[in-house]
């Protein structure tokens, strides 16, 4: 049987309590300030990325275990696979150089 870790409650509840602020967070942003649209885009998408981390750490344990750093390794590089393609069709469409 494998060991529990005695620490593993504390890291949920701590992980549960990182994504409430930030959901907080990213509502009075959006509610609550005067700031531009672009930038009020720009800050929930930074939190969003920040609290997708912490559910990927947190609860998905993706670091833990013999694969913990293969996982790791993995979502970067689909994250990059992802940007790369997002960002190119970004660029085809808005420069023209699609096909007409």
């Amino acid at each position: 049987m494998e060991k529990t870790n005695k620490v593993f409650p504390g890291k949920l509840v701590i992980g549960f309590l990182l994504s409430i602020v930030m959901t907080v967070l990213a509502a009075w942003i959006a509610l609550g300030t005067d700031f531009s649209k672009s930038v009020i885009m720009w800050m929930i998408g930074a939190l969003a990325i920040f609290q997708a981390g912490v559910q990927l750490i947190m609860f998905m344990h993706i670091n833990e275990g013999k694969s913990g750093m293969i996982n790791t390794i993995n979502i970067v590089y689909s994250v990059f696979i992802a940007a790369v393609i997002v960002a190119g069709s970004i660029w085809i469409l808005t420069t023209g150089h699609a096909a007409h």
